[in-house]
């Protein structure tokens, strides 16, 4: 790539920027640092264009034209009126949005865009003020933005603001007409040579179809739920008829750990590291400012070594505008009072550090069952193979609803947990949009069997337990509440299978959960990497009663639209297991008795 034609002083910015976090001498999260490092590999690439005439045209005219309309600098003096000044992370995000383009071609090469911040960053102006900047720069194509969030007064955020510095250009465009009312919020503008509009909506589904436009803004996806992918693909095809489009993601972290925007996380980082190298994400501009983190959770300091979330250096690389919107100082009084009052670290995590954690009232850490599973990787073949006794569990309390199978086995010390889930075809596209349940992606993943019917067939899952037997796995006992389906009971005795009646009582189910608990902890607990059971163990809220016995229930209670099924059923076979192994040792001891 040629660069000697390029003499912009915000690209020298953005390159110093770069250089100063690859070189360590800015304090910066991992994947900022990789971000960087891609943005220098990329000006070195000679099957792309870099120019400056898109991004010298946005950032100067944010600059010049775009004023703040609230907020106050870090000596207290008032912002308001004051002209929009880019800091260097923001520069850098417009040089690489609005700086590369595909070869021989005016069509820019980013077309997505994940900006991940804590809070406080002025993630807010900046994108409103990106979008007014875009929205003028694609003047001549009838450039047409949507603001999206959870609520409408979310976007009215972004949306006020535009309208505050909007107003300044009435007397240098032909028409500009602003609606600010309950049924709409528009800004449209008449360039003469060109037209801009500007629509905040919330997100709701009536709002959402048939959008036509060149960029949408997607801000707060952290609360998007598991199902938030449909949508996302939804507004996706919204801008199809554009070519120099653009859908960028602004949100902070939050407490739904494997909903959209935390599984769209995980991808995107293992482009950032390399792990993915597809195409497809070429086009997608990734930035992302969290603290470090290892496999089960723990913050990491710039050493990689575990450390506190009141760690000044952990507070710095996480903040990409430390001491220009916010101050060490300040962080430092958050993290002290958040380590001393626990109802503050979950908020702490989640928008200052920026990572994601479970609801506040879930009883387990996915990041220990995640930790855990990690540590082994063996299949279904390989686990048909092994010398392990197994035990069967089923959860069919709701056959019009999620069902569950499981086998439980132990291998040298290490439990082993295989679930299958079980959903009517007929209601799955009704739940999975409702309650945010991702039944199509286990159905693909293989974790889940959706049944022709509107309830899901006893026959279902004891052809499952069948199917499992026949692959080698030697069952030696299910059991299942009589009182849930005495149909199932009857089934299994004639398809070979020992059965016990189990109650679902809380005290004889605590054992079990007690046990996976403690395995959990030892990393001696394996569950083929399932992403249904992981979703299901995130839904687990639990009391301790008296001699530390645990009645768990999902987190939503009853009428809640959460599942926690796969764990009910993996905690019946961990029951029938640990009786079968006592009843075991009894016999032992009696046949091994002395006269």
């Amino acid at each position: 790539m040629d660069l000697s034609k390029i003499t912009s002083k915000h690209f020298e910015t953005a390159l110093n920027y770069a250089r100063a976090i690859v070189d360590c001498k800015i304090l910066a999260n991992l994947d900022r640092r990789l971000a960087c490092e891609r943005f220098l590999k990329d000006l070195t690439r000679t099957d792309i264009d870099f120019r400056q005439e898109q991004f010298d045209f946005v950032i100067n005219l944010i600059e010049g034209t775009i004023h703040h309309v609230q907020g106050e600098d870090r000596n207290g003096i008032s912002y308001k009126g004051q002209p929009l000044l880019l800091t260097d992370w923001q520069k850098f995000v417009c040089v690489n949005l609005f700086g590369f383009f595909e070869k021989d071609s005016d069509i820019r090469r980013f077309k997505e865009a994940l900006i991940f911040l804590p809070r406080k960053q002025g993630k807010t102006a900046f994108s409103a003020a990106l979008t007014e900047a875009k929205s003028i720069l694609d003047r001549r194509s009838g450039s047409k933005a949507y603001i999206v969030a959870n609520s409408v007064k979310q976007t009215l955020e972004c949306f006020n603001f535009l309208v505050d510095n909007v107003n300044e250009l009435k007397e240098d465009v032909e028409k500009l007409r602003i609606r600010d009312n309950n049924q709409e919020h528009s800004i449209s503008i008449n360039f003469g040579d060109g037209t801009s509009d500007i629509y905040a909506i919330a997100n709701q589904e009536d709002k959402l179809d048939s959008l036509n436009c060149n960029c949408l803004v997607l801000d707060e996806l952290h609360s998007w739920k598991r199902a938030g992918a449909k949508k996302y693909t939804l507004m996706k095809n919204a801008m199809k008829a554009y070519r120099n489009k653009l859908l960028i993601g602004i949100s902070t972290a939050g407490d739904i750990p494997d909903g959209f925007l935390a599984n769209r996380l995980k991808t995107l980082q293992k482009v950032l590291n390399g792990s993915i190298t597809d195409s497809a994400y070429d086009s997608y501009f990734i930035f992302i400012c969290k603290a470090d983190q290892d496999e089960e959770g723990n913050i990491l300091n710039s050493k990689g070594e575990i450390t506190t979330i009141d760690d000044p250096e952990v507070l710095e690389m996480c903040t990409p505008s430390i001491n220009v919107t916010v101050t060490l100082e300040e962080l430092l009084d958050d993290a002290s009072q958040a380590m001393n009052e626990p109802q503050l670290k979950t908020e702490f995590l989640n928008k200052t550090l920026n990572v994601f954690t479970n609801a506040m009232d879930a009883y387990f850490d996915i990041n220990e069952f995640r930790s855990s599973d990690m540590q082994y990787d063996w299949t279904l073949d390989d686990l048909a193979r092994l010398p392990i006794v197994w035990y069967g569990g089923a959860d069919l309390s709701k056959l019009h609803d999620l069902t569950a199978g499981a086998l439980y086995g132990s291998y040298k010390g290490i439990d082993i947990c295989i679930t299958h889930a079980f959903f009517p075809k007929l209601a799955a596209v009704k739940k999975a949009e409702e309650d945010g349940i991702p039944l199509f992606g286990w159905k693909e993943d293989g974790w889940l069997t959706m049944s022709n019917t509107p309830t899901v067939l006893h026959d279902d899952i004891v052809n499952w337990f069948i199917s499992m037997k026949q692959k080698g796995f030697k069952i030696k006992l299910v059991g299942f509440d009589k009182k849930f389906g005495r149909e199932f009971f009857f089934k299994m005795k004639k398809a070979g299978f020992k059965i016990k009646d189990q109650p679902q009582y809380f005290y004889k189910k605590s054992e079990g959960f007690r046990h996976i608990e403690v395995k959990v902890k030892n990393k001696q607990f394996y569950y083929l990497h399932s992403d249904a059971y992981e979703y299901c163990v995130q839904n687990v809220r639990a009391i301790e009663k008296t001699d530390d016995m645990i009645q768990y229930d999902k987190l939503d209670g009853d009428g809640g639209v959460q599942r926690i099924d796969l764990f009910d059923a993996s905690v019946f076979s961990c029951c029938q297991m640990l009786e079968d192994m006592a009843y075991g040792n009894v016999g032992t001891e009696w046949l091994n008795r002395k006269y």
